[in-house]
């Protein structure tokens, strides 16, 4: 076997290990499957650790993951299909960083490492073992893998963002509120 045939069937690996991972993550939010908990139950944690509303967050969140999953699995649109991934795994980072980087201690390594995964087949292509290469490339085209990371570095900045505004606001709230409270009265009330 030649190196360029290694390369290839080591993208193929992981393609299927990455894609099938997040596949299996997007159906647990998606439709219940692997004791996920659905949309309903996967918008209401979703609207507990900021993302809202819940159930648009949860139905985006498990397409990315499914959905880029799938065809990064296939090799099919690897570009948007790494880059869809990526972003929904950034955002789950975002809930698990303040548990630190392991896992263990619900830390954000696994998402991290998945977005990471993702990210690097969209840059790196899916190799001649795809859907991409049987099609010649169609959606698989050099340009398309800046386009797709900037698009969604941005969407998901936007959103990370909100969230972490939204909550925030209850604490500055608070902290307002104790502020005010702790003022001494003016004019000898």
């Amino acid at each position: 076997m030649s190196a360029f045939d290694r390369r290839d069937l080591g993208l193929l690996l992981l393609r299927l290990g990455t894609g099938g991972v997040l596949a299996a993550h997007g159906a647990q939010k998606l439709f219940g499957w692997f004791g996920g908990h659905g949309i309903e139950g996967t918008g209401q944690f979703m609207e507990s650790v900021g993302y809202a509303p819940g159930k648009a967050s949860a139905t985006a969140a498990g397409l990315a993951e499914a959905g880029g999953g799938t065809l990064l699995a296939l090799g099919l649109a690897t570009p948007a299909a790494g880059a869809a991934a990526a972003g929904a795994m950034v955002g789950a980072s975002a809930v698990h960083a303040p548990n630190g980087f392991f896992n263990q201690e619900g830390g954000f390594e696994y998402a991290a490492t998945l977005a990471l995964a993702a990210a690097g087949l969209a840059v790196t292509g899916p190799g001649r073992l795809s859907l991409d290469h049987a099609l010649g490339h169609v959606v698989d085209r050099g340009w398309m893998v800046p386009a797709a990371l900037g698009a969604t570095a941005a969407a998901t900045a936007l959103v990370v963002g909100a969230r972490t505004r939204r909550l925030r606001k209850p604490e500055q709230d608070e902290a307002s509120e104790h502020q005010f409270e702790s003022q001494e009265p003016l004019f000898g009330e």
